[in-house]
Parts: C-alpha cells; sequence; structure tokens
C-alpha cells in the first residue's frame, strides 16, 4: 500500500528562466500564469526544455531546480528502498520513536493488501499481541516494553513522511524502479506521470 497526497509543484518559472542563462535568450521566453496561478510554459520555453531534457544530465540541470513536494505514506518495508535516495531528496517523518504508544494498532497502519488470509489471520493475532505490550508500556512507563515494541514493529508498519524531490531525482526513479516487483513502485509511477509537463521533462530521456 502506498498512498500520496497534498502535491505541490514548485519554482518552473525560475528553473525555466534559468535554462535561458546560457544563451541570453530571456526574450524568447512566452511562459505565463493561467488564472489558476498555475505556470504554463508557452511554445518556445516548452520546446527548449523538452531539447535540453533530452539533451542528456549536463543539459537538463535546470530540472533539478522543479522541486515536488508530497506527503507519502507508505509501509517501513517501502521507506528502505526510497532511503537509496539521498540526493536531491529531503524528508520530514513521523516518528516511532516517539510516537509508536501513543495509539492503539489497527488494521489501517499496515500494509496486508497482498497478503493471503490465512496469514493475515495471524499476523494480526501478532498486532494484539503488540497492542497488549503497547498498554504495559503506557501504564508502565517501563523502557523494556517500549523496546519490545521498538523491536516487534513489522517492516508492513506504514509511516508517513513529507518529502521533497526535484524532477531529476523523480526521472532517476521513474527510469529505475518502473519494473519493480514491489507494486508500490508501479503506484509511484504513475504518480510521477501525473506531474506537470512530465512526459517531456521526466520521462522524456530517448
Amino acid at each position: 500500500m502506498i498512498k500520496l497526497e497534498r502535491t505541490s509543484v514548485l519554482n518552473l518559472e525560475n528553473a525555466m528562466r534559468g535554462a535561458r542563462n546560457p544563451m541570453n535568450s530571456w526574450d524568447r521566453t512566452d511562459s505565463y500564469y493561467d488564472e489558476n496561478n498555475n505556470y504554463i510554459l508557452g511554445e518556445n520555453d516548452l520546446g527548449l526544455a523538452t531539447k535540453l531534457a533530452k539533451a542528456g544530465p549536463d543539459h537538463r540541470k535546470f530540472i533539478r531546480q522543479i522541486f515536488v513536494s508530497v506527503d507519502i505514506t507508505a509501509p517501513l518495508y517501502w521507506w528502505k528502498e526510497y532511503d537509496t535516495y539521498k540526493v536531491g531528496t529531503v524528508a520530514n517523518s513521523t516518528s516511532t520513536m516517539h510516537k509508536i504508544h501513543s495509539k492503539a494498532f489497527e488494521e489501517a497502519d499496515f500494509s496486508t493488501d497482498h497478503m493471503t488470509e490465512e496469514s493475515r489471520k495471524h499476523f494480526f493475532s501478532f498486532v494484539d499481541y503488540m497492542e497488549e505490550v503497547r498498554k504495559k508500556y503506557v501504564e508502565s512507563k517501563d523502557k523494556t516494553y517500549w523496546y519490545d515494541l521498538i523491536q516487534m514493529l513489522p517492516s508492513s508498519y506504514n509511516q508517513l513522511r513529507t518529502c521533497t524531490l526535484n524532477y531529476e531525482t523523480l526521472s532517476n526513479i521513474y527510469y529505475a524502479r518502473k519494473a519493480h516487483k514491489l507494486d508500490e513502485w508501479h503506484v509511484l509511477c504513475d504518480w510521477i506521470k501525473t506531474l506537470p509537463y512530465a512526459e517531456e521533462l521526466i520521462i522524456n530521456r530517448q
């Protein structure tokens, strides 16, 4: 399971201005803001952006200045793979260290969408036991129970992170993960394709 919410794309205007710096061609800029305050690339700017994006990383530096902020909720086993992408990313996460005990465990806290019914039955018996341990910690503040929770926490536990990335990083993610075994990566790659000018700037690397 993966959920992507509150997507914002930032700094497109400034990135395009920078893309014109090498040739001092600012007078050819034809982009504008529409009535919803979205920055729309004009024919000249989109043509230049597409050409540079296809020319390779040395020429498409401007897409590193197009930023994306998004809230991602995903299981720990997926975040472990996401953490490969340390360059051009920032993330603030909810804290298991400080908040693992603050609410009762429930089904929605875990990604179990691919489990068999038999496995789900055994898994949620284990979650029930974790809930008993959580209550013991809340009542006693005995750190032994807190360590039990931290060390028993399954990799299917869902964590929310507010992430900032750029279009270059998203391009690398798309090509590295679009055929990955985990369905979560397919959902994320489909989300990438919905971003403004994704086809021209992120996916168009041939």
